[in-house]
């Protein structure tokens, strides 16, 4: 096991060596290429205990997480622009590279959201949504199909393409609104939803993510769902880690850690109605609870069988 995580880590310095050293991070033969072979490194599951990484190999992660966030925001950035040269650019999506993984991806969340609700949500906020929001146009084409979806983004540009794209669809372009803001600007509107998607890089380090779930749970409505996505095992490397201790305020529902192509993990939690001090302990000492059961009929995908699923009591015996 000591002799397969070395392995890893040592080819994951390898790549991120000769990605650090592109003169742009534009899609390209050679930008393709070597993402492409730092995902396929980071699929397999690798136990990876990130707290006994050297400090080396620690700069080298925050680094490489850092440059794939940009690498897939260049990435959605030109092919938003692609699809929206088409006259029904939606019918086009299909051409991202990476499109099914997001069907799979947003099935998952969906699936895991509908657990955890009594009925569909009406209003949802997705926060990070970016040029190419696929998780909001998948989830509003598919499975949330009457639902109105609030995207934020930071970037007046990501939200001018992204609204390109839905424009010229009759039901999506009634239901899809772009705010240009900065989520942590945020606050009475954050009540108005049912449930709050987090994008994966929101927050490119611990610090700000705790700071962002710290301001959603000041802000959201109690009750509502915030749905997170996280990385596990080799895929630490490529996204940042949720902490269990940042999600003061929720209750964690449960989590998931697909074992497929699909690369995010995925955490449910529920906005608390009052808050409860003496969780702390409980949360943080570790997402893994003492009883962990696996979802039956849950798994359509064969996305691999790593759920847990939480209570508060669990957490706390």
């Amino acid at each position: 096991m000591e002799y397969e995580q070395e392995s890893l880590v040592g080819k994951v310095s390898e790549i991120y060596e000769k990605i650090s050293r592109l003169e742009s991070l534009n899609p390209s033969k050679q930008v393709n290429s070597l993402f492409t072979q730092l995902v396929l490194a980071c699929i397999p599951p690798c136990p990876i205990d990130i707290t006994k990484l050297s400090n080396r190999i620690m700069e080298i992660r925050s680094k490489l997480i850092t440059l794939c966030g940009k690498a897939e925001g260049l990435l959605e950035s030109h092919y938003s622009t692609l699809l929206g040269s088409y006259e029904s650019p939606l019918n086009h999506v299909s051409l991202f590279p990476y499109y099914s993984n997001y069907l799979k991806l947003s099935h998952l969340e969906f699936t895991m959201l509908s657990q955890n609700l009594t009925q569909l949500p009406t209003k949802v906020a997705f926060v990070g949504s970016g040029p190419l929001p696929l998780t909001s146009i998948i989830l509003a084409s598919y499975h949330l199909k009457t639902t109105a979806f609030h995207n934020y983004d930071i970037e007046p540009m990501a939200n001018s393409k992204a609204c390109n794209l839905v424009s010229s669809d009759s039901d999506l372009s009634k239901r899809m609104f772009f705010h240009t803001s900065d989520i942590m600007n945020v606050s009475d509107e954050l009540k108005e939803y049912e449930v709050v998607f987090l994008a994966a890089l929101v927050g490119m380090n611990n610090e700000e993510k705790a700071q962002v779930i710290d301001h959603l749970a000041k802000n959201m409505a109690p009750g509502a769902i915030l749905l997170l996505r996280s990385a596990h095992g080799a895929r630490v490397f490529l996204y940042p880690v949720i902490d269990p201790c940042d999600l003061q305020g929720f209750e964690v529902l449960s989590v998931f850690h697909p074992t497929d192509e699909v690369i995010n993990s995925i955490v449910v939690a529920r906005k608390k109605s009052t808050p409860m001090i003496s969780l702390n302990q409980g949360l943080c000492s570790g997402i893994m609870p003492s009883k962990c059961s696996e979802i039956h009929g849950f798994n359509p995908l064969n996305h691999g069988n790593m759920i847990e699923e939480l209570t508060i009591d669990e957490q706390l015996s």
